[in-house]
């Protein structure tokens, strides 16, 4: 029997170790199954070269919870180590001095620390008041060890029984720990971290009640708990429309067919595979952000990937794994590093290009998939100009009659729409029911209107005004159709100037929450009495303090600007004029412009309920 002290030069490493990894302690299992693993893997390879001789057996990895005895076993098949190597690997910490260690790291992040080392397998002191490793190496004559310890840097290394090459890892599972004894959060650990391994791993709790076959019936195998190949580590070619969809239902159960899917397979400049899908959204809510999954060789490390994946696609779902990708072992965030920026932007290149051919081959289907689609390219669009190149080309707006339009197609379908600046007015809606009667009128003087109604069109219009020089957008509703495109001269109005002016005082009364201008113009007889607009920029100023913070509430509080255009051409006013009843002509003039007011949605509260009782009153006389 050997005894001794762990190689460190310290009292107790263990606690420093706990204190880096005690964030996220369920990454133990990680770390020790990912181990297991890698032995499985070499014994694998030291049989293809033959220096590991006979049959190899199952090779399988074992996970076994015993609550009563407070313990949990992984367990592999794999290489096992021979007491020099025991010696070796689990007896020499890497490291010079705790009092060295934390000077030399002192002010870096405390996740960044851990990973440097190869300390896997110590993490499993963070949940264990002992440890033991059964371990056989796959060499010729070797006997079966076992190493024990309990925390401290003290240590026993004793002979084993072990029938067959690898290693038993025994955690004695400590008091604060004792969650790891229950079998759904192991499983759900396992689940988590270990879906994808490349090895089989089985589960079993001792404890668990398995009720015998009944007669004639079979005995029910075990089935491994994770794919050990998944669609990402296979090859485009040898995978179908129904493979795709399939490994996607695996990812997200309860989730929709997705719309289409891209996949990653690069080996240089860098490692990387994976499987990007773009999901179905039929509502800007839906959107949901942090569902791509980074591996690194299989191994489940976290679904923040936001310094490898642009931003805008970080409404993706899938999986990326690359091995190039440093991390860390405690709470896996991404360290600084060239590669990340190359993946980066092989990711962003290989969506616009998988977007452009869609566009350029199907066409139609592409159209057909726009109402998700489009959320992804204009969030593209917003945020990255390279993708805002490449977009420019498969970018598509969908008009109010349901035709779509390139930004060039748009240009020869609208050559009217062009200002006296020479630039192209692309008018659009937000609410097109809402908004009829503008869009009526706007393409009966032969406009296009686009519709721009979902959560990220107003910062999409604001973005792109700035980096599309040539372009401008206007709402619909952002003043009557004759001035949408340029300020015109009204045509000559059938009213005198004393009677303009008496129109417009009876529609200059006080409105709540409102500041309400009143112009009186020549417009088309047939044209409505009252158009209420809401002046371009001083509208997207109120929306954009409406979603903001700070000094923009104070905007979003002030009343809206509205500017009601009263067409004197119109025969009603007339005779409304004409009428000798003060109060009735008041009534009458009120109702007006509440109609033109309800149009916009701007009629609320008891404005509303007075415009309702009002109506009533002038249907009832």
């Amino acid at each position: 029997m050997q005894k001794g002290n762990i190689r460190v030069q310290t009292e107790n490493i263990f606690p420093i170790i706990k204190k880096f990894l005690y964030s996220e302690h369920d990454i133990f299992i990680r770390e020790l199954v990912s181990n297991a693993v890698d032995a499985t893997q070499k014994i694998k390879t030291l049989s293809s070269i033959g220096e590991a001789k006979g049959d190899l057996g199952e090779l399988r990895i074992d996970i076994t919870l015993d609550a009563t005895n407070k313990t949990l076993t992984i367990s592999d098949r794999g290489v096992g180590m021979t007491e020099e190597e025991v010696d070796k690997y689990l007896n020499q910490v890497a490291f010079s001095g705790a009092e060295e260690f934390l000077e030399k790291y002192k002010g870096q992040n405390e996740n960044n620390i851990i990973g440097h080392f190869g300390l896997g397998f110590y993490s499993s002191f963070m949940v264990s008041e002992r440890v033991a490793v059964v371990t056989k190496s796959f060499k010729e004559g070797a006997a079966a060890v076992r190493w024990e310890c309990d925390g401290s840097p003290e240590f026993s290394l004793t002979p084993a029984e072990r029938a067959f090459r690898g290693t038993d890892i025994i955690l004695h599972i400590n008091e604060e720990s004792k969650d790891f004894l229950n079998a759904y959060k192991v499983k759900e650990t396992l689940e988590k971290f270990c879906k994808f391994l490349p090895v089989p791993i089985y589960f079993k709790d001792v404890n668990e009640t398995v009720e015998a076959p009944k007669e004639g019936e079979a005995l029910v195998e075990p089935k491994a708990i994770n794919n050990t190949t998944p669609a990402w580590t296979k090859k485009p070619a040898d995978l179908t429309k129904e493979d795709y969809e399939n490994f996607y239902r695996e990812l997200y159960p309860f989730s929709e067919t997705p719309l289409f899917w891209i996949h990653l397979n690069v080996d240089y400049p860098f490692n990387l595979t994976g499987i990007l899908y773009f999901p179905k959204i039929k509502q800007s809510h839906e959107i949901q952000k942090n569902k791509i999954q980074l591996y690194s060789n299989q191994v489940f490390v976290t679904d923040e990937v936001k310094d490898i994946v642009p931003e805008f696609l970080m409404l993706l779902h899938g999986v990326i794994d690359s091995p190039d990708i440093p991390l860390n072992v405690s709470r896996s965030y991404l360290q600084g590093d060239p590669n990340v920026k190359k993946i980066n932007a092989h990711i962003t290149k290989k969506v616009a290009d998988k977007l452009d051919e869609i566009f350029r081959n199907e066409r139609t289907e592409f159209e057909q998939k726009w109402e998700s689609l489009g959320l992804f390219v204009k969030y593209g669009m917003m945020t990255d100009d390279k993708f805002l190149d490449k977009a420019n080309s498969f970018f598509i707006m969908e008009d109010t009659q349901g035709k779509f339009y390139t930004k060039e197609e748009y240009i020869s379908a609208t050559a009217a729409q062009k200002n006296k600046d020479g630039k192209q007015v692309i008018l659009y809606s937000t609410n097109p029911v809402q908004q009829d009667a503008y869009i009526t009128q706007a393409n009966a003087k032969g406009y296009v209107v686009v519709k721009m109604e979902t959560l990220v069109d107003a910062a999409f219009i604001n973005t792109v005004e700035m980096k599309w020089n040539d372009f401008i957008f206007t709402r619909v509703d952002a003043d009557i159709a004759d001035n949408l495109i340029d300020k015109t001269d009204a045509a000559e109005s059938v009213l005198t100037n004393d009677e303009a002016d008496t129109l417009k005082k009876l529609f200059e009364q006080p409105q709540d929450g409102l500041h309400i201008t009143v112009e009186v113009k020549g417009l088309s007889a047939d044209a409505p009495p009252v158009t209420a607009t809401r002046p371009e920029q001083m509208r997207r100023m109120k929306d954009m303090a409406a979603v903001g913070g700070g000094m923009a509430a104070f905007y979003a509080q002030m009343p809206d600007e509205v500017t009601l255009t009263v067409n004197g051409n119109h025969s009603i006013f007339r005779s409304i004029l004409s009428n000798t009843e003060a109060a009735q002509k008041e009534k009458l003039v009120r109702n007006l412009a509440d109609l033109a007011l309800l149009s916009q949605g701007l009629l609320t509260g008891k404005n509303l309920t007075q415009f309702i009782s009002r109506s009533v009153e002038i249907m009832e006389n």
